[in-house]
């Protein structure tokens, strides 16, 4: 099925494309990366300014624009088409719903104003590269164990004179060495009172160290967060129950990621059909073979059978399991599209300088972030109870076995 598209997300989706079209190219977006930000900060700037994406779907109380999931997927589309570098994903999709769902009204009035305008990025630190686990993509969360469940490592809290205080280590944090605020995931409480907070901590806190990491997706910047004695401010008050409100964000949080890997799967789909329709081989066009056309019959259908399960899980966010799903769809669809685009562009399709890679790059960073495919599907379908009761026996409350 695909969602009527409203006259203002038609206009969102059109301003956002010409906008990236004149300052997202290939060659933007190579050098974007190679910047100490890792994204075209003047190009965020504009689309903070002149689009309010930063603050697409937070309250017009702090600023926000107070649209739904379904105009922000429409944005995520449009800049994972482009593959843009941006502080969209870590900012507005993870960091900016758990500020609101968990924030005081002293802390979403300080914070969420700045989110709003752009002038402030955040980023969501978990420990141990357990984001699709944290966010409840994947398996259980609420054991805590993803945050170091009372045993060494992880990231711990403890509480002295009145103050927090973290120490330990988070790696693989989008956007981690650049944000203004990072919301880390803490164990505290010991083994008998073992519980998961959300801190807050500004970027120059004494005692934090970050270091951007080499990725095998340049367009998604990730970092290694060190905290070594680091004060933070507790999101919300106790009693509060991060694990239920980080596994709400996440059913909302799929979506965008799903909407992004569709984007790009189309614009690698539409490089590829126009590369083969010009590029020749025994004196006709590579395209006018019938195994080429049904290979890519093949790519559309799933590219659009994604984008469709997309939007749904976009105008129905708090349903169980479709955001998982969506995101499993999207996913392998770019995963498909990404290495038939490398196949079909021929020896070209192999170099460094071609775009072709970059898509592919994507598509296995993009699992190894928030899946993999089989533990999203795994998982949504027992989350959705779709095997009857006692499916998944033998499985764990940690992250699912395929």
């Amino acid at each position: 099925m695909h969602a009527a598209v409203t006259e203002e997300q038609h206009e969102i989706r059109r301003t956002l494309r010409d906008l990236l079209a004149k300052r997202a190219g290939p060659g933007e977006t190579r050098a974007a990366v190679a910047t100490p930000e890792g994204y075209d900060t003047d190009l965020w700037r504009r689309m903070s300014t002149a689009l309010g994406l930063p603050g697409l779907t937070l309250p017009e109380e702090y600023g926000g624009v107070g649209c739904g999931p379904a105009e922000l997927a429409l944005a995520c589309e449009e800049t994972g088409r482009a593959l843009v570098p941006s502080p969209l994903l870590a900012t507005t999709v993870l960091a900016a719903p758990l500020i609101t769902a968990l924030g005081t009204d002293a802390q979403r009035a300080a914070l969420l104003p700045s989110v709003a305008d752009g002038s402030l990025t955040c980023a969501l630190a978990v420990p141990g590269g357990s984001l699709a686990l944290a966010l409840g993509l994947t398996g259980d969360n609420t054991d805590g164990a993803w945050a170091g469940g009372g045993r060494a490592g992880g990231v711990q809290a403890r509480r002295a004179d009145g103050r927090w205080r973290l120490y330990g280590e988070a790696a693989q944090v989008l956007d981690g060495h650049s944000a203004g605020l990072l919301l880390v995931a803490a164990h505290t409480g010991g083994f008998a009172r073992s519980r998961t907070l959300l801190f807050l901590v500004r970027g120059d806190a004494a005692g934090l160290v970050r270091r951007r990491q080499p990725t095998l997706d340049v367009t998604r910047s990730q970092a290694v967060v060190q905290l070594r004695d680091v004060e933070g401010e507790l999101l919300g008050e106790e009693p509060v129950d991060v694990p239920g409100a980080l596994a709400g964000a996440g059913r909302a949080a799929a979506v965008m990621p799903a909407a992004e890997a569709v984007g790009a799967a189309r614009a690698a789909l539409d490089r590829t059909v126009e590369y083969v329709g010009t590029r020749e081989q025994f004196g006709r066009p590579v395209g006018s073979f019938q195994a080429v056309k049904h290979r890519l019959a093949d790519l559309y259908v799933q590219v659009e059978a994604a984008r469709s399960l997309t939007y749904h899980a976009a105008h129905e966010p708090a349903a169980g399991g479709t955001g998982g799903l969506a995101l499993a769809a999207g996913l392998e669809a770019l995963r498909m599209v990404a290495g038939e685009t490398i196949q079909l562009h021929g020896g070209v399709g192999f170099t460094w300088e071609h775009e072709a890679h970059l898509y592919f790059k994507r598509a296995t960073a993009d699992e190894l972030l928030f899946g993999p495919v089989r533990g999203l599907r795994a998982w949504a379908a027992r989350e959705t109870g779709l095997f009857g009761p006692g499916a998944g026996g033998g499985i764990g409350t940690g992250e699912v076995a395929a």
